[in-house]
């Protein structure tokens, strides 16, 4: 049986009649589009969408207004399902727009680069379970506080210097392929003098200690 709001089910929240929230006021909204007319006619939902109309300029900039992204604070655009290459587009579209957001959370959205996006005022980013292989993926995030990046595939910890300038307190890399490497809490610290916290435990004296470089050259493998 078809529920009463099965006629909106494709409609994103400016689309709605008499609506008066604002984009700043969404605290977990789902950024992707539906299906176009042509995929819902193979669907037969053709009924789910109304007939779209030539969007003037004006329509469209008065939409942006609406969305009004660049004054959104906090922000939960988790899970999104982003199956299609629009899907993404429309994503980082409006990440790009997140000049004022300090707390963001992506978590499971299958993202891989998001070099190119600047976050200037991000105190808090929580990106779990994602499918970033580097910390040059990340996007730039200056003013950085707490970082999550558990269950990702980050198999070094090169490219972890780029957080040095930053005021990083508190960082979560837990179930990284990175985990696993020799004198790790000692290697995360060193690079990161400021940061207090590592996966979820304080820095200890024995992190302190800087690693022995030279350790890694007098290694070698016996057949």
């Amino acid at each position: 049986f078809k529920l009463p709001s099965d006629s909106f089910k494709y409609l994103g929240w400016c689309d709605l009649e008499e609506r008066g929230v604002r984009g700043n006021q969404l605290r977990c909204p789902r950024v992707r589009e539906g299906p176009s007319e042509e995929e819902l006619f193979f669907r037969k939902e053709e009924h789910t969408l109304k007939r779209r109309k030539q969007v003037t300029d004006t329509e469209k900039w008065e939409k942006r207004l609406q969305e009004n992204w660049e004054n959104c604070a906090e922000l939960n655009l988790s899970f999104q399902d982003l199956g299609d290459l629009y899907q993404v587009e429309n994503f980082q579209r409006i990440l790009r727009r997140l000049i004022r957001v300090e707390k963001l959370w992506l978590v499971d959205n299958s993202l891989t680069d998001l070099s190119a996006i600047r976050l200037p005022r991000c105190r808090e980013l929580n990106v779990n379970k994602n499918h970033f292989t580097s910390f040059k993926q990340l996007p730039k995030i200056p003013q950085i506080q707490h970082l999550s990046l558990a269950e990702n595939n980050i198999t070094t910890l090169s490219g972890i210097s780029d957080l040095r300038h930053t005021p990083l307190e508190s960082l979560i890399l837990r179930r990284n392929p990175c985990e696993f490497q020799e004198r790790y809490r000692q290697l995360v610290f060193s690079n990161l003098p400021n940061l207090k916290m590592l996966d979820g435990i304080p820095k200890l004296p024995e992190d302190c200690s800087p690693p022995d470089v030279r350790f890694f050259y007098r290694m070698c493998t016996i057949l």
